[in-house]
């Protein structure tokens, strides 16, 4: 990948914030490298609230992830899909193809199969699917064809199973705390929700996936098999 000409990153989640805190901290380098970032979720992930009805927990979701995404300097998209619910169909992959034509990535970051959520297994197949049908000139709708470029498969505490952490990403001050301050509009991150101390947890993670790779911090990524003979690390 030639990083001197613009760069843009489609990150695709099943939930408002699992792209946020997994590959926040690339996306904050990466725009503030000058290139060009847009996070894409499937549901707003609003049944997790203790206390909120699920409407009224999606409102909240969605406000954080445009706080979350005006922060570090990217763009945010919606799905209408609603927590736990999330099909794998033509409809949404079709949908999700369409997204990925009208942005126009260069790279892709979603989910590893290996999840303990259903919806982020169903997200990681949705986006298999969509990248492909839409680099297909064959395949006709209302915009042109686009290759997305490489797809990486983020560093998320709930999709373990079989996770080889392959490409390591060094993060600098400036991108870390970028996204630690935007990480926390997430009432969930800060451990309002569940009690999980989401943004402990990746911070420390960011120390952890450096330290072997010779950083200070790191977010790690797992790529398609053999996609590692055919690429160059993107940051």
């Amino acid at each position: 990948m030639e990083l001197d000409k613009p760069q843009h990153i489609l990150a695709i989640g099943g939930h408002a914030g699992d792209m946020d805190l997994t590959a926040g901290a690339v996306i904050a380098k990466y725009v503030q490298a000058g290139h060009k970032a847009t996070f894409l979720h499937l549901t707003p992930g609003e049944k997790g609230h203790p206390k909120l009805s699920p409407d009224d927990y999606a409102k909240q979701k969605i406000e954080e992830a445009h706080r979350f995404a005006e922060i570090v300097g990217a763009d945010v998209r919606f799905l209408a899909y609603k927590d736990a619910e999330l099909p794998v169909d033509e409809e949404v992959k079709y949908q999700v193809a369409d997204v990925i034509r009208e942005v126009k990535p260069t790279l892709l970051i979603t989910h590893w199969k290996g999840s303990m959520h259903k919806d982020h297994a169903n997200t990681h197949y949705i986006v298999e699917d969509a990248r492909f049908y839409a680099a297909l000139k064959t395949i006709e709708r209302a915009l042109p064809n686009h290759y997305s470029g490489p797809l990486y498969y983020a560093d998320n505490w709930e999709d373990p199973y079989d996770f080889q952490p392959e490409v390591f990403v060094d993060i600098p001050e400036e991108a870390y705390d970028t996204w630690v301050k935007a990480m926390n509009v997430y009432a969930y991150a800060r451990g309002e929700t569940s009690g999980f101390p989401f943004i402990e947890y990746y911070k420390a993670l960011t120390v952890v996936r450096g330290a072997p790779a010779g950083f200070k911090r790191a977010q790690a990524f797992m790529v398609p098999r053999g996609a590692l003979n055919k690429r160059v690390q993107f940051l």
